[in-house]
Formats: C-alpha cells, structure tokens, sequence
C-alpha cells in the first residue's frame, strides 16, 4: 500500500519551524568561551530531529545540510574542536539557508542554490579545518571512558543475504506506541519483540535498510535521543562490530545527496504524526498523551464566531426575560443567570485559546539586532521583558511590522557609535529593552534604549523644512509626534537601513487600526521609549451602551473616564471652536453626538444631557449624549467588510433585541474634536 506523505508535510514544517527558532534562540545567547554542554546538546538536537524529518519525507537538500551541520555541532559538543564565533556565524546562516529551503518546499518559493552551496562549503571547511589539528591530539593520550563508542553508536555487519540485525531498546512509551512503533518497523523486515524485566520493549528488527531509516520512523513517537539502537548478531554469525571511533562523513556537495539510504514511502508512514519530535518532559507522567494538540487557526476563528453568536443570543434572552416577574418565574430566572455565567466563563475560555505569548514576536528580533548592529558598527545589547505576556493571535501578527520598523530605527538613530558613546561617558554597548506588560485592559509594549534621545530642535527644523505647522511653544510630546508624519526623517543619508521618511507614519496608521495609539519619551542625551497601548483583543470588549435620540451607540468601556451632569455655569462657548466644559479646574472640549450623525436629540443643551468624559492618547473630551443605557459586553462585527468604512465608526454589533448597533471609534472622535466648529458634521 502506497501512503500518500503529503499528508504530514505541514506537520514535519510546523516543527522545522520551531526547531529552526529555537536553534537561532540559543544560539544568540551561546557564551562562545564558555559554552553550556547542555544548550550545545540543545542546539545539535534541533539540527539531528530536522535531519531525520527531512530525510523520511524526501527533501534531500535540508538533510544535506542539516548532515553537514550535524558532524560539526556534534564534534564542537564532545570538546573535539573549539566553538568560535566563526562556527556561531556559520551556523546562523545555516539556519537561514534552512528557512529558505523549508519555504521552497511549502509554498513554492525561488531557492538560491549558490546560498545553498556556499553553507555546505563554508561549514565542511570548518569541519576540515578543525578535525586536521585535533588528529595530533587524538593520538597522545588514550580515551576517557566517556569517549568511549556506546552500543548505540554500533553498526552491524551485514550478513550472507545482506540483512542487518539490530537491536533497539526503547524508553518507557505507552503501548499504543509501542504497537504503532512495531507495525512501522515491520514494513522494513522482520521484526520480533521482547519485553525487559523494568517492562521496558526491545525490537530485533533483520532488514536492509540502515540506521537513519529506523531513527525516522521512530521520530514520529519519541525523541530519537531515548533510543538504543545496538548491533544483534544473529548465532553463528561473526561477532565482529565496526566502531569507528568517530564518524566519518564524506564531503557533501550541494547538488549531491547525504549519505542517507532512500526512504520509501511506505516504510515511513507515521504512526501518530502529531507527536512528531516530541521530547518527554518531567511534567509527563510515564506515557501520557502529548498535552497540546495542533488546531487549524480557521477553526479557532470558526469557534470564536460561534461563541459570539451565543453571547448575543445570551443578550437576547436577558432582554426577553426582564419583563418577567421574579417571583412567577423565579426558577426560570435563576437558570438564566446560571446559563449567562456559563456563557461568560466559555467566552473567556475561548478567547484564551487565540491568545499568545510575546515572546512569539520578540523571539525574531534578538538576531535582527544583532545582525543590523553589526553591519553599523555598533554594539547594542538587546534585552526583552514580559514575553510571557499574551495577546490575541490576530494583534500579534499585525504588531509585528510596527515592532520591526521602531527596533530598528532605535538601533540606527537612536544609539550612538561607541566612539561618541565613550566620549559621552557611557558603556561601548547600548542596551536595546523590548517589554510588555498588561495595564488594565490593554497590553502595554514599550521600545526603550538608552542613545542619545531625539533633538527637539532638528526635529522643529526638518518639519518647518517640510512645511509642517509648527511653533517654538510646542510641547516635547507634540514635537515627537512630529517623526510620525508622512515622508518625515532627520536623516543625513539614505541607506538600507533608514532615512527615506517611510515607516513612522505607517507604524502610527497600523497601531490606530487596531484600536492602539503611540506615545514617545525621550530625554535628550538619556535615551527614547516608545509605548504602544492595544487593547487585548478586537474580537469582544466591554461596552457602555448611550442613547442619542432614537439611536443607541456602543463606547469601548477602557476609554471611558466617568460620566456626569454638568451645572450650566461650568459649560462656555468659544467663538468659531465650539463649546468646552470646566472639569476640576481643566476645561474639555464638547463634542455633541448629535452634530456628528446629524441626529435630532431629546437634549441639545449639555446640562440637560449626560457627558461622558472619554481619554485617548493622553487628551480628554466630553461627549454629549441623552442617557446612558448600561454596560454590557459586545461582539465586535466588521463593518468595513460588511458595508463600508465610515468614519467616527470603528465597528458593529447586535443587540439584545436583534437592532444594529455602531461602535464609536473614540480615538477618531477625540482627534476631530479640535476641529469642530459650527457645521453640523465635522468629518
């Protein structure tokens, strides 16, 4: 029977994906003179698990690289040759030469045999370069037990009919496991079974096929690391076991493949795909089954639709049964309320199933920095905080191009070369902060270093030079959000890396979509921080509901201040800008709800009204409204891909009673409010 592989593709990419950032994780914070045997061991296991992967599904050019890059890592690991920076280097670039070869296969993508040649050469040289001087060595004294070849390094001899007799122990796996394991292995010969006194299972297996081919098989359930794949000469047979005592790797030329018998496709159909590369932790107890499952994200998406369909449809009946009498109904209810906890527990519960950690953007920048430094001339140490913050999946992705163009515009503008750090008393090596961190209902991620700040005074020039408004009494806050305008940079010189005025103004334009503002801090001589506030997720939020004559509008509950009456003393016109409230000493815009949708209200007068004072962005308004309907949590609808995009409208929901309802876009309205005048409708 012919199993169709392809099946198991995304499965083996997933895991390259994670195995690859893991490798470069680790090898961004190698101390080079000193290095952890166990994070070398954790490095040379990513490359050995991608190996074996690749070679069961075909791609031979990641397994002839991954050979190559394996026998260095795994010489550097047993103290045979010196880890160096150069290797650190080379390695890297493997990992990006694999990236490149995983996207060819994926999606079809150009690959760059030349890129793909070169590592092979460069890493090759280094294996050659090293395994000539450690000879002299190898000679004088003799092995330490260590060194000694364990059986698991054994090959067999292969006998009058060409079979090999192996022999393998396997670690303490579930029976299942151990059933799919020997069905498996059996498509490759003959295959008998033992079971050892700790109840531990051992294969004999006789076959044709060669290590490499039982270790991929066996990837698919257990860590190839707990096998103990030993010689088992048949009696009678010769005893004799070829150990070499290091093993020998024939150069490997880009367009040859490894040394790696072929994998045909029915010897290698995975038992459990899920479990591939999976390696037992401490947390798993004796055969359990993996504690995490891969889901399609159009499933979660599918669910978490579905969910706020039910919260609305919660909505309704809470509407429908306040017109009950408590008494009559009173069990009625109280199953009610049980049923919308319920509903409020598995909306929660739910949400959190799209919610992922920082750390899956800050994992990519590490290697950027350090890359980008090095081709400046800088020395730039990155720190992150708060990775383990989580965000919803959605916002992750969107956040990573704005955190992309602030980190590196904080290591080309904002940190100095270390000749003019030296001479400015400070370390050569600037310090680079990425946090995160929740504030309320938001998530606040903040961009620090400590360079030389931004220059209020060549910020005012380039944007006077650009014909931008501006004035000497500008506050520092308003001056750097002068960097955000379109086409601005006070840069002398275009390069690759910044200096043609694009990326600040599309940073601000992204953050403000997804419902964000940006806020800058900046001490000249001391250092910037940038801090992007977003709120958790976009999917549901908690709203107060306001009324405005017939209409009922949704106000984003984490923008809203308080709500009050005001005295009609403490409400003034301003000629031609419209009316400001007096708030505690501070007068605040007014912006009728009225005006902007052109609605007839019940109150047009303010001390009348409601005013509910909303703040974004650091600046404060008072929004005119009828009453105040209540508070409650909303399903947040697309209206742009629905209808339209409308402006001042960030959304829509269902109410209660099944009516459309607006989301007000807080952020748009307070933007506006300084321009609002006598016209009916200001946007």
């Amino acid at each position: 029977m012919t199993i169709d592989m392809s099946q198991f593709y995304q499965v083996f990419f997933d895991e390259a994906d994670e195995l690859l950032a893991e490798k470069e994780r680790l090898l961004l914070v190698l101390d080079v003179s000193a290095p952890d045997p166990e994070e070398l061991n954790a490095i040379f296991r990513t490359a050995h698990s991608i190996k074996g992967g690749a070679a069961t599904f075909g791609f031979s050019d990641i397994t002839d690289v991954t050979h190559i890059l394996e026998t260095l890592l795994d010489r550097i690991r047993k103290g045979e040759m010196a880890l160096t920076g150069e290797h650190v280097d080379a390695f890297l670039a493997a990992k990006d030469v694999l990236d490149m070869l995983m996207a060819g296969h994926r999606h079809g993508s150009s690959v760059d045999q030349d890129a793909v040649g070169s590592i092979c050469q460069r890493l090759q040289a280094l294996a050659d370069g090293t395994s000539a001087a450690a000879a002299p060595a190898a000679e004088s004294p003799p092995a330490a037990p260590d060194a000694a070849v364990s059986a698991s390094d054994a090959e067999p001899v292969a006998d009058a009919e060409g079979n090999f007799h192996f022999r393998i122990e396997l670690p303490q796996v579930p029976q299942r496991d151990v059933e799919a394991l020997a069905t498996e292995l059996g498509l490759l010969g003959s295959i008998t079974l033992e079971t050892l006194p700790d109840q531990r299972t051992v294969f004999k297996l006789v076959t044709s096929e060669g290590r490499d081919n039982i270790v991929a098989i066996c990837s698919f359930v257990l860590d190839p690391d707990e096998l103990r794949i030993s010689a088992d000469n048949p009696a009678g047979a010769s005893a004799v076991v070829a150990v070499p005592s290091e093993p020998t790797h024939e150069p490997v030329a880009p367009a040859a493949a490894a040394p790696h018998p072929a994998v045909s496709e029915a010897a290698t159909a995975p038992a459990e795909p899920k479990n591939w590369g999976r390696r037992a932790t401490d947390k798993d107890s004796g055969g359990s089954e993996s504690s995490s499952i891969r889901v399609g994200v159009e499933k979660v998406d599918q669910l978490i639709n579905l969910v706020g369909e039910l919260v609305i449809t919660q909505a309704m009946i809470d509407q429908r049964i306040g017109a009950l009498d408590p008494i009559i109904h009173e069990r009625l209810l109280n199953s009610a309320s049980q049923l919308a906890r319920n509903t409020r527990d598995l909306q929660e519960a739910v949400m959190s199933i799209r919610m992922m950690p920082m750390d899956y953007v800050f994992s990519r920048f590490p290697r950027m920095v350090r890359d980008l430094a090095g081709k400046l001339g800088k020395k730039v140490e990155f720190v992150t905080r708060g990775a383990a913050t989580e965000l919803d999946k959605g916002l992750i992705e969107r956040i990573v191009d704005p955190l992309n163009h602030l980190v590196r515009n904080s290591v080309d503008h904002g940190i100095e070369m270390p000749e003019q750090r030296r001479a400015n008393g400070k370390q050569e090596a600037g310090t680079l902060t990425l946090s995160a961190a929740h504030q309320g209902g938001n998530i606040v991620i903040e961009v620090s270093d400590d360079g030389g700040g931004l220059n209020r005074d060549k910020i005012l020039a380039k944007a006077r030079q650009q014909g931008l408004p501006v004035s000497d009494t500008m506050s520092d806050g308003e001056v750097w959000q002068l960097i955000f305008a379109p086409g601005f940079s006070t840069a002398e010189v275009v390069t690759d890396v910044s200096g043609r005025g694009v990326g600040m103004d599309v940073v601000k334009r992204n953050i403000a979509a997804m419902g964000g503002n940006v806020e800058i801090f900046s001490i000249p001589g001391s250092g910037t921080t940038i801090a992007i506030s977003l709120p958790l997720t976009l999917a549901i939020l908690d709203g107060m509901s306001v009324k405005v004559g017939d209409e009922i509008y949704i106000l984003p509950l984490g923008y809203v201040v308080e709500s009050l009456q005001p005295a009609p003393v403490d409400v003034k016109e301003i000629a031609g800008q419209g009316k400001v409230v007096k708030m505690r000493e501070e007068y605040l815009p007014l912006i009728p709800l009225y005006q902007i949708f052109d609605i007839e209200p019940r109150f047009a007068d303010p001390s009348q009204g409601i005013l509910v004072i909303l703040e974004s962005e650091g600046k404060k308004a008072a929004l005119l409204v009828d009453s105040l309907v209540g508070q409650q949590q909303v399903v947040v609808k697309n209206l742009e891909s629905n209808f339209r995009k409308v402006a001042g409208i960030s959304g829509a929901t269902i109410l209660g009673d099944g009516g459309v309802s607006l989301i007000l876009d807080v952020s748009a309205l307070l933007r506006s409010s300084r321009q609002l005048s006598a016209d009916p409708v200001f946007f």
